[in-house]
């Protein structure tokens, strides 16, 4: 496969537009997913949508991909609004929720596709793309859907955005401005349904989660701003979907929806290790520079113990006498001489005016209060 096949195979260049599209609205929506931690939620409703593909094709016996994603989006639906029913009804907690929601309808819907399996007219072949995708069928048609659902999305989120925040940081006091958090949380969650189906035909029923959460969660670890959260997972997003789909088409036998969620999870992966603010290496970066910052800290203490009984602060001192102090090193006696704090002469030290200062604050920050 080479880069200009992108634009001049018909198939592919489809696969790519959609898995993209896919990619940047799950992105964007999952954030809401992840800032709400609900982070089950969008495996919640994915295999709450089973069942309404399989009944879809069951009353209609039609596999035309609108009228099955229809039932599923109907279904997606009950099952999210049964999801807040729980909550607020009874005193299960939503994880809770969320478990007997998804246990329930794919144990459903499972059970409406092996009756239809057993039926003599196998009509119902190809039901089982839902289940883990199968993207070599998306058509044009399918990727304007997408194009106009993610539309669609980009400007209510863009109209509620001053709401959406509200609700995702401080429920109660949207609540007391006089919005209608119902109505808000239920058009977040209502657009995370439609996501999620318009992704089953191309991921599949059991990696769509992975695909609404892992870009928001890459993004996540990069700001602490919502708005650049959105930005970031939308392009985490859909740059997993091309990526996924150029590696797909590269190999034979290559599932497209399982690389895309694996390319995904390598964007959570980097993000966990080399984010600046919260990346395990920048992390272990800072935990090291502030131990040596705190010996460092320690040594000029231990020196200003000696000095003050002198009234000559720039009297040397042998270096022997450091080597009684734990932690000392000759690194930690040449970080001092970089920083200016001490003077050295041969195997003598002494200290600067700045180094005196500068432990005399160590002093007075660590007296305790009279």
């Amino acid at each position: 496969m080479e880069l200009t096949d992108f634009f001049t195979d018909y198939t592919l260049r489809t696969i790519t537009l959609g898995t993209a599209v896919l990619g940047a609205i799950c992105g964007m929506l999952g954030s809401f997913a992840v800032l709400r931690k609900q982070s089950l939620l969008g495996d919640a409703i994915s295999h709450a949508a089973l069942p309404g593909i399989a009944l879809a094709f069951l009353f209609t016996g039609l596999k035309d991909s609108n009228v099955l994603l229809l039932g599923a989006l109907i279904s997606g639906f009950i099952g999210t609004v049964w999801i807040r029913g729980i909550v607020t009804k009874t005193h299960l907690k939503t994880d809770t929720a969320l478990g007997l929601i998804l246990s329930l309808f794919f144990g459903f819907g499972e059970l409406v596709l092996s009756y239809l399996k057993k039926q003599p007219d196998a009509n119902q072949a190809g039901l089982d793309k839902y289940l883990f995708g199968q993207a070599a069928t998306l058509v044009q048609s399918d990727v304007i859907v997408m194009i106009i659902v993610t539309g669609i999305s980009l400007v209510v989120m863009l109209l509620f955005w001053k709401e959406f925040k509200l609700l995702l940081f401080d429920k109660n006091y949207a609540m007391t401005l006089g919005f209608n958090t119902r109505f808000i949380d239920g058009l977040i969650s209502f657009f995370i349904v439609l996501a999620i189906v318009i992704g089953l035909q191309t991921v599949g029923v059991v990696l769509m989660s992975a695909m609404l959460l892992a870009p928001a969660a890459a993004a996540r670890q990069w700001t602490n701003s919502l708005g650049t959260m959105v930005i970031l997972a939308a392009v985490f997003g859909a740059f997993s979907g091309v990526f996924g789909t150029g590696i797909s088409a590269s190999y034979n036998n290559l599932s497209t929806g399982p690389v895309i969620v694996l390319v995904a999870a390598v964007f959570v992966g980097v993000s966990f290790i080399f984010s600046p603010s919260r990346g395990v290496l920048f992390k272990q970066i800072r935990l090291i520079r502030n131990r040596r910052d705190l010996e460092l800290k320690k040594t000029l203490y231990f020196m200003y113990g000696i000095v003050e009984k002198h009234e000559d602060i720039s009297r040397p001192h042998s270096i022997k006498i450091l080597n009684g102090f734990q932690g000392f090193t000759r690194g930690t006696l040449k970080a001092l001489s970089d920083k200016s704090w001490i003077t050295i002469k041969g195997q003598d030290w002494s200290l600067t005016e700045e180094g005196f200062q500068t432990a005399e604050n160590l002093y007075n920050t660590n007296m305790p209060e009279s």
